[in-house]
Parts: structure tokens; sequence; C-alpha cells
């Protein structure tokens, strides 16, 4: 989920980056458009749609190729609602950011008995990096990109990172750098390679985290918000003893967003101990 609210923050954010690298587009006129679709409404937080001119820029990512709704007719079904409401030339792009031999990143197009609806894929692991690490807002992706040695891909993105004159952008920018890494490469190399205080002073690390968290309540996927959760925390304040493990899991949703931001302070394990202590402590005792 952390990576899909990246990617949707990058979009959001950056849209007419993301309008010249997928549309040869040089427009300035770019408006983000809810994501949420009339008739029963649908939304997906990975969705972005961007109109340009007379036209909209549908982008869907995916770490994984598994839905609970076939890919291919979440495609079409966007199309239609899109086209309902703003009747307008629609450009549909299904971004998928890990590797993977499942047919379903080659599938291009929906097919029923007397419907065909086509949409463009990309692949990130194929792409070429270099227009990638041309944009400071694309940084982050390239981490993703075609290589033959990933590290020496990511010391360039993170030479690119630093190159980034503007503070907050360059804070912005590497913590997505970072989140993005984590699906390629092992946390020690990115933690090498970018300064751990960027990710605490970015403004969009917490917002991105704290979806995460609420997004796999929501879905009922707390096991992604915790692996997310343990992951900082083994950065923050190394391994993870078991029986403070199991205590983290038992932790609410709401807890868990107090933890992630709590975290940013820990120096050690005994800080993360003490703090779990004070949870304990401040529930009511049962037996009352």
């Amino acid at each position: 989920m952390a990576y899909d609210n990246t990617c949707k923050y990058l979009a959001e954010k950056y849209p007419g980056d993301f309008a010249r690298w997928l549309l040869a587009s040089d427009t300035s006129d770019i408006q983000v458009l809810k994501t949420e679709l009339n008739l029963e409404p649908i939304r997906a937080d990975s969705v972005t749609f961007l109109q340009i001119a007379n036209q909209i820029l549908h982008l869907e990512f995916q770490t994984t190729p598994k839905s609970k709704t076939p890919l291919d007719f979440r495609m079409l079904d966007y199309y239609t609602r899109l086209k309902r409401e703003y009747w307008c030339d629609i450009e549909q792009v299904l971004i998928f950011l890990q590797p993977t031999s499942s047919e379903i990143v080659f599938n291009t197009q929906y097919v029923d008995k007397k419907t065909r609806h086509e949409y463009r894929v990309i692949r990130l692991w194929e792409e070429d990096p270099t227009p990638l690490l041309a944009n400071p807002a694309l940084l982050p992706l390239a981490t993703l990109a075609r290589t033959d040695s990933p590290r020496d891909l990511l010391t360039q993105v993170s030479a690119n990172v630093d190159m980034i004159e503007e503070i907050d952008e360059r804070q912005n920018i590497s913590a997505c750098v970072q989140v993005l890494a984590g699906l390629r490469f092992d946390k020690s190399l990115i933690t090498q390679l970018f300064r751990e205080e960027i990710m605490q002073e970015s403004v969009i690390y917490q917002d991105i985290l704290q979806k995460g968290l609420q997004q796999g309540e929501e879905r009922g996927k707390k096991q992604e918000a915790l692996q997310l959760i343990m992951r900082l925390l083994t950065r923050r304040v190394s391994a993870i003893e078991p029986e403070i493990e199991q205590q983290i899991r038992t932790l609410s949703i709401i807890q868990l967003e107090d933890l992630a931001e709590a975290l940013l302070d820990f120096s050690n394990q005994n800080d993360l101990v003490n703090y779990l202590e004070n949870i304990s402590l401040a529930q009511p005792n049962q037996e009352d």
C-alpha cells in the first residue's frame, strides 16, 4: 500500500512531469481530478486522473498483479465511468512496479464476447532509466527501472536526489525513493546511500505511512501495515525481539498510527519497550 500511495503522491504532486513522460505533452494546464467516480462509487488509492486539455490521463499503479476485480475489467470499468462523466479522449496507463512472470502484466486489453478494450501497460523493470533519472519527480520510479547493475542505479538516483536544490522537495523525493527502493533493494543498502533524517523530515513520509495504515484496516490488510511498521522499526532500533513484535501485532490501527509517528524519536529498543509499556498502562483494566 505504501508503494502505491507513494506513486499516487508523485503523480498528483508532479502531474506535468508524468504527462510529459507518458504523453510527450508539454502543457502546463493540468487538473488533478477526484478519484471517486459516479454511479456506485469506486475508489482505488493507486489511481490518478489527470485532465489535460480535452484529454484525461488515467494512471493505475500496481505493486502486484493480484486484484479482487480482474485488472483488465477494472480498466474497462474506469474507462466507461470516465467517458460518461467527462466525454473526452482517455489515455489509460497501467504501471506495474515489481517484476513478475504473471501473464496479467503482459495483457493490454479486456476481451469479452462482443467487447474489446485496450490500454497501455508499463512494466517498470523493462523501462530505460535514462528519462526517469533526468527528472526529479520520476527519480523514485528510476529505482525500479531496467539495469544490469542495480546498485549503480540506486547510487545514481541518490546522487541525483542530492542535486535537488529546494530542501522540501529534496526531502520528499528522497522519502519516496526510499519507499519504492524497498521493493528491490536491501534496507542496509538504502540506509547506506540515503540519510535517515531525510525520511524523518519529509512531510510526505508520515502522510504516506498513515494513509497506508488506514487503508490497510479498511481493506482488511492490516498485515501489510504491520510489515511496513516492522521494517521501519528495524531500521530505527535494529532487530526486534519476538515477544515485542507479538505485542506490536496486537495493537489497534489507531495505536499503529501513533507508533508510526512516535518511532521517529526512538534511538534504541528501550524506547520502543517503554512506549509499549505506556500503552499497556493506559489501557483500561478488563477486570474492573
